[in-house]
């Protein structure tokens, strides 16, 4: 393969996304919340963090290696939950459970996957946490907690930070809806798009898998409001395994979370797609390891673009990070090859960057390491 087609950075396969996508999917994608101003603060906040480098230290051997939970990952990254990862290219959750088994490391396996929960944490070979919205009355989220029991899953990650769906103005003016409503405009996208029009008339057209059986729906515009501590504390009773809450950007929150027997927090502002005016999650996370403690599990996701920004993440108080939409973009670029491009360049940029730091283990990263100035 030529070296101008691989990726060697988020960026290219962004682009070599943008080119493959319709602009309905890439903007579904790659949108965000208002006018994007939270999305572009996240990259911005983990671009002006620095680390300070030393010298004279051996660091010939090193590894990458972390624990989290019962994973003993080869790499410092999972991969977040995602909904309707089909649609960058047909099989796209396979990838993405596949390469977590490969790497020991957990893949968030979304309410509205593409592919069934059950088949996702046979092909993850275990590797696999499973996503919960709650809904309307909450009975379709006591229904996929029942599921997930049956198929082993063990940690369970319920997202909050989506009382309602976010407004945001890419896909609504694509007209973006699940399942898909084809109207000129979108014929006429998805005619100037045939690579992937094509794909997805011979391999089927995405779907939210967790639901196909017949009066078994899910709305994404639904109202998620109606979720409470009392809510949370049910569940809490109900589901045996680990408990993590997603989305989480309060120092209050969290100490009442961690108070409340949840095992561990991420921290994340759904990548920008929410609140436009949010606080970058990198910044939160510093205060909020501050607040429960520096032996509380905390995760971290949003804004992550190369293996620097995994470090600062780590010296910053994460004990684990998620990839998400990066890794769309990889997929839709080049399919499961370009999915393992872009993790090697992942893990290369985090070994290389440990060296610059005279560090060998994501381990002994602390926050002495990086500074905003």
């Amino acid at each position: 393969m030529p070296c101008a087609r691989k990726i060697q950075s988020s960026e290219d396969a962004r682009l070599l996304a943008k080119k493959r996508l319709p602009w309905m999917v890439f903007d579904y994608i790659d949108g965000a919340a208002g006018i994007g101003h939270g999305e572009a603060l996240n990259r911005t906040a983990l671009r002006d963090l620095q680390l300070q480098p030393r010298i004279l230290t051996n660091v010939k051997t090193r590894n990458l290696g972390v624990r989290v939970f019962d994973h003993d990952g080869k790499v410092p990254f999972g991969i977040s939950p995602m909904g309707m990862c089909n649609l960058s290219t047909p099989g796209a959750d396979l990838m993405l459970a596949r390469i977590a088994a490969k790497n020991c490391v957990p893949v968030g396996v979304s309410t509205v996957a593409s592919t069934s929960l059950e088949t996702m944490i046979e092909v993850a070979e275990g590797h696999a946490w499973f996503q919960l919205y709650f809904s309307g009355d909450g009975s379709t989220a006591k229904r996929l907690v029942a599921r997930a029991k049956a198929a082993g899953y063990r940690t369970l990650v319920l997202t909050l930070d989506v009382p309602e769906v976010g407004r945001r103005p890419r896909e609504l003016r694509h007209g973006f809806k699940m399942p898909f409503k084809i109207g000129p405009s979108q014929f006429v996208d998805f005619a100037l798009h045939p690579r992937w029009s094509l794909s997805a008339l011979f391999r089927g057209r995405p779907e939210m898998a967790n639901f196909s059986e017949p009066g078994n729906e899910f709305d994404r515009t639904e109202s998620r409001a109606a979720a409470d501590w009392s809510y949370l504390e049910s569940l809490r009773a109900e589901w045996p395994g680990n408990l993590v809450v997603k989305g989480v950007l309060s120092v209050e929150d969290a100490t009442r979370l961690k108070a409340v027997g949840v095992d561990a927090i991420q921290v994340s502002n759904h990548g920008g797609r929410q609140l436009d005016s949010a606080p970058p999650p990198i910044l939160m996370l510093e205060k909020i390891r501050a607040a429960v403690g520096k032996d509380y599990p905390l995760f971290y996701d949003s804004g992550l673009r190369s293996g620097e920004d995994i470090v600062k993440a780590y010296a910053m108080g994460a004990d684990f990070v998620f990839f998400g939409r990066p890794l769309l973009y990889a997929m839709a670029a080049m399919s499961e090859p370009g999915l393992k491009q872009l993790w090697n360049v992942y893990s290369e940029e985090t070994s290389l960057t440990l060296a610059q730091l005279g560090k060998t283990a994501m381990r002994s990263l602390s926050e002495s390491l990086v500074s905003t100035t």
